[in-house]
């Protein structure tokens, strides 16, 4: 009887440190695995397009969605951009609409964008009471 207590001891022992041992471990996985996610670049939360210029040239980003708006800077072509809503307002080549770039009053044409993720509203949905405010200053 005290060589199966002594044996139901050590098997404890033994899985109690296999535990703390795989415990162990784990964390050590989950830092490594976190240490990891920081130097990745994260996608934007959806929805986001790519730019895609079809070539090297970078994006305009438009302080309205017109090309005759002043630029905003520009965009490298790759580059994953969050956006809040799309119009549609001046055709460019084969496309009528423009996003606007998320948490700014900027916007790129769709024209030279790829993959989007997610669906991005009509801004007259996204925006609904700036849009109604704007509606009652024209017609009062």
């Amino acid at each position: 009887m005290a060589a199966r207590t002594r044996r139901a001891r050590v098997t404890a022992a033994t899985l109690a440190l296999g535990v703390a041992a795989g415990g162990a471990a784990l964390a050590l996985g989950t830092a490594s695995a976190q240490a990891a996610d920081t130097t990745r670049a994260a996608a934007p939360a959806k929805p986001h397009v790519t730019v895609d210029t079809r070539g090297t040239k970078p994006l305009n980003v438009r302080m309205y969605p017109s090309e005759d708006a002043t630029d905003a800077g520009n965009l490298k072509n790759g580059t994953v951009v969050g956006v809040d809503c799309k119009v549609r307002a001046q055709k460019v080549q084969d496309s009528t609409y423009w996003y606007k770039i998320r948490g700014k009053e900027q916007w790129i044409t769709a024209e030279f964008t790829k993959n989007p993720s997610g669906t991005a509203p009509l801004c007259k949905d996204f925006f609904p009471a700036k849009q109604a405010t704007q509606q009652g200053k024209a017609v009062g």
